[in-house]
């Protein structure tokens, strides 16, 4: 049986403009919840711990945010009594932000979760996942780091073991980049949907401790990112993104790639990427790699445009079997992988 399963990248932007968290988190992921449950489909969301903490802190020095922290608490409550999956994203660079009293100043400093020293890193993971099991329960195993910065693996691994984090989704077929901020580099992954692995996520180890179910990728051309700065700049209210802030971008490298020769994107459902989606996975049907087809998308980043794509999506493909990570892996009754 082929499985689609739909995750969502729960953050505010970490640009120059954080933008509003009711704009950017909330009433986004209003929307999609809105849509899933009116096709009773379930989605994985992988919520940015970091966030979480960084919240709880703060509020306590500045009560405008309260209001925030009881908000996101509520909305994270509602996601996963509704029956969706909730899982750990990590952007550790949440360390070195803070609060001046009015806005969110970001440090992207040290942006990977290898940049921090083994201590710090153990007490990252321990913190933000137990800022998720505080809410809803220990049914958090699966993990996806933040701006796809996983590697090198190495510094990592124990830590992940450490706390039973054991399936990671965070890799595409095709990704490449190499910044300031971020360095992964996924050209030579195995040409599947899940595989086990031990010491490197992009090589198979039959009998790993982890699994790896990547995410879905698709060969994209020039003219594509083309049309996606036209449709930013001109394409109207819905091709909005509803959220009010500003991302981070990527290196000037990587733009002028996409901007001149054929690259692979990941399957998403953000802004106009939400065009190919159905080209997508008809391609995927046909080169039976695999049954797992991972659809990637921010609350943050979807637009009108996008949920119509999506709600087309859904309808054409009704027949088939959209589910969760911890629908598919993982035993409630014994809180541990099926597989």
């Amino acid at each position: 049986m082929n499985n689609i399963f739909i995750t969502l990248d729960y953050e505010i932007f970490f640009g120059k403009s954080n933008g509003t968290q009711y704009n950017s988190m909330v009433y986004p992921t209003q929307k999609i919840l809105e849509l899933l449950d009116k096709y009773g489909i379930k989605a994985s969301f992988f919520i940015d711990s970091g966030y979480l903490v960084q919240l709880y802190n703060y509020q306590k020095k500045y009560p405008i945010l309260k209001a925030d922290y009881q908000t996101i608490i509520s909305q994270i409550k509602q996601i996963d009594s509704n029956g969706h999956d909730i899982q750990l994203h990590i952007h550790p660079h949440w360390e070195d932000s803070y609060f001046d009293g009015k806005k969110w100043i970001i440090d992207t400093t040290r942006y990977k979760l290898s940049d921090f020293s083994n201590q710090e890193i153990d007490k990252i993971v321990y913190s933000y996942k137990k800022a998720l099991t505080d809410i809803v329960g220990e049914k958090v195993f699966a993990y996806r780091a933040g701006g796809w910065c996983i590697q090198p693996f190495d510094k990592i691994k124990n830590i992940l073991k450490k706390h039973n984090i054991w399936l990671d989704s965070t890799l595409f077929k095709g990704g490449k980049n190499n910044s300031s901020t971020h360095y992964f580099n996924f050209e030579n992954i195995p040409d599947r949907t899940m595989w086990s692995f031990e010491e490197d996520p992009c090589q198979e180890q039959k009998n790993g401790f982890f699994i790896e179910v990547p995410i879905s990728s698709h060969k994209v051309s020039p003219l594509f990112f083309l049309k996606l700065i036209y449709y930013k700049k001109f394409g109207g209210s819905e091709h909005k993104k509803f959220g009010d802030g500003t991302s981070a971008g990527g290196s000037n490298w990587d733009k002028l790639r996409m901007l001149t020769r054929y690259t692979r994107s990941v399957v998403s459902i953000d802004g106009y990427k939400a065009s190919f989606l159905e080209e997508a996975y008809r391609d995927f049907l046909k080169e039976k790699r695999g049954e797992h087809f991972v659809v990637i998308g921010h609350p943050k980043s979807i637009s009108f445009y996008s949920l119509k794509r999506l709600e087309k999506f859904i309808r054409k493909y009704s027949n088939k079997n959209f589910t969760t990570y911890k629908r598919e892996f993982y035993d409630e009754d014994s809180n541990d992988r099926t597989r």
